[in-house]
């Protein structure tokens, strides 16, 4: 069996990452794949999908501080719109990741985890969730 599904996430912040490892492992479980792929998407132009360490939750802090740093909010851009910074970081993030599926479970490595990335918020977004078996 297969799946496809979509998660809503929501920021508290103008720049964010929420951990969705556990809601994307619970997908994983009701498709019934015990091998293949999860495939997840994020449709948004400034937000963005990850996968980095899940045990230290300085290691967010340091890459949003980071992420700033390098892309700050002002900073003469031409967008009209204000968010050329978000556009630019989630360019930098990217809109998708791929992680393989073993024996039921997410292959991820011991300290990993699945992090959605927003840099425009707070909102509400939707994150498409794909698993292929």
């Amino acid at each position: 069996m297969e799946g496809m599904a979509t998660l809503t996430v929501r920021s508290k912040h103008k720049a964010d990452v929420i951990d969705v490892t556990d809601r994307v492992q619970q997908l994983v479980n009701e498709s019934g794949v015990e091998a293949g792929l999860c495939h997840v998407y994020v449709a948004h132009t400034t937000a963005g999908v990850f996968i980095n360490e899940n045990a230290d939750p300085d290691v967010m802090t340091d890459v949003l501080t980071t992420l700033d740093a390098l892309v700050p909010w002002e900073n003469g851009y031409r967008h009209a719109e204000g968010n050329a910074a978000a556009h630019i970081k989630a360019t930098l993030i990217g809109t998708s990741q791929t992680i393989p599926v073993r024996d039921g479970r997410l292959a991820l490595g011991r300290w990993q985890g699945i992090y959605f990335a927003e840099f425009d918020g707070p909102r509400e977004r939707q994150v498409q969730v794909t698993i292929l078996g």
